[in-house]
């Protein structure tokens, strides 16, 4: 019975110590403390939902404030530091706190530049201590000693470090957003760019989606417009195939990569060539930005033009052609083929 009453009796008081715990933590010992500024922090939130217009900015600017005052009382009452360095793990939080108040949008709390800024906006809040002195009701600057002064260049300067490489961060993202087919280059020679998905590039995962589908589209409109078509329009066509196929190279670049800025860093051109059976056409689109290649690159299709008799259906040669007797028949290739090497000449 005793030891029922004892383990009842310390399980009160564990129940009593968390109570009292709490309530230190949220019930402060005077008005003028960080538990206040906290509570201030809430309360003009809660108001500014009341609130609107100018006033409602007011307030709810207003409560931002009191929540950084106090996270920042709260947080250097008894710092912990971060491993390896003398920064407060406060004045970590108490740097998001600022740079999301001063860079963040009501729609969007957190942005790119939030981010980017956190790091140094810390690392200045460390910083600031250590040019005042006195008590928590007077106030004097003073210069830190030499020593200190390091620390405190050091500390800043990795800051800022951190922030370029965070902005490093959102600028690749944002290039490979806007030009996606930078994504299948080889960064085997960059010092500070590394492919972690793949051990190795090779030239089948260096084939740009883009560029296949700018030719499989220019292969479609080639194809609705030779295939079937009188042996004569056909070889017109051809004599001024490049620019035919610029113009289709526009229209499938405008459909398909409208939302890409690297639409403008694609060109379409097209090489024509005899064959025993009829015309060899090769169909090209041409990378015009930047590339690990010197030579660039681009890609290609080929498609093979042989006149067809339209009373036998049977391929005839060049010299048989006889008008609108015969019209043409278009193979193209399934696949492009990715060729790292300066454009071909026109022949």
């Amino acid at each position: 019975m005793q030891t029922l009453f004892k383990d009842v009796l310390l399980l009160f008081q564990f129940i009593v110590g968390i109570f009292e715990g709490t309530r230190k933590l949220f019930v402060p010992k005077k008005a003028y403390s960080w538990q206040t500024l906290i509570y201030l922090s809430f309360y003009s939130w809660g108001l500014s939902l009341l609130a609107v217009g100018y006033v409602q900015i007011i307030i709810a600017f207003l409560g931002w404030l009191f929540l950084i005052a106090g996270t920042a009382w709260y947080t250097t009452d008894d710092p912990l530091r971060v491993p390896g360095t003398f920064m407060p793990v406060g004045a970590v939080i108490t740097g998001f706190l600022v740079s999301t108040f001063a860079f963040g949008h009501p729609e969007d709390v957190i942005t790119p530049r939030t981010v980017v800024l956190w790091p140094t906006i810390s690392g200045i809040i460390t910083a600031i201590p250590e040019f005042i002195e006195g008590t928590e009701t007077k106030t004097t600057a003073k210069i830190p000693k030499p020593e200190v002064r390091e620390k405190i260049i050091v500390l800043v300067a990795s800051c800022m470090l951190i922030s370029c490489w965070i902005q490093f961060y959102f600028v690749m993202d944002n290039w490979l957003t806007k030009y996606p087919t930078l994504l299948t280059d080889n960064f085997e020679r960059s010092s500070f760019v590394v492919r972690i998905a793949q051990a190795e590039t090779t030239e089948k995962n260096r084939i740009p989606e883009n560029g296949v589908n700018i030719l499989d589209g220019i292969q479609i409109k080639v194809e609705q417009q030779l295939n079937k078509t009188p042996w004569s329009q056909v070889e017109r066509w051809l004599l001024d195939a490049t620019n035919e196929v610029s113009n289709l190279g526009n229209q499938v670049i405008n459909e398909k990569l409208g939302q890409y800025e690297e639409s403008k860093l694609w060109s379409t051109d097209a090489r024509v060539a005899n064959i025993p059976s009829g015309y060899g056409l090769d169909l090209l689109s041409i990378w015009l930005g930047p590339s690990s290649d010197p030579k660039g690159y681009f890609l290609q299709k080929s498609c093979r033009i042989e006149p067809i008799a339209v009373s036998t259906r049977t391929p005839v040669s060049l010299g048989q052609v006889e008008g609108k007797n015969t019209v043409a028949e278009i193979e193209c290739d399934r696949l492009s083929k990715f060729i790292a090497d300066e454009v071909p000449a026109k022949r």
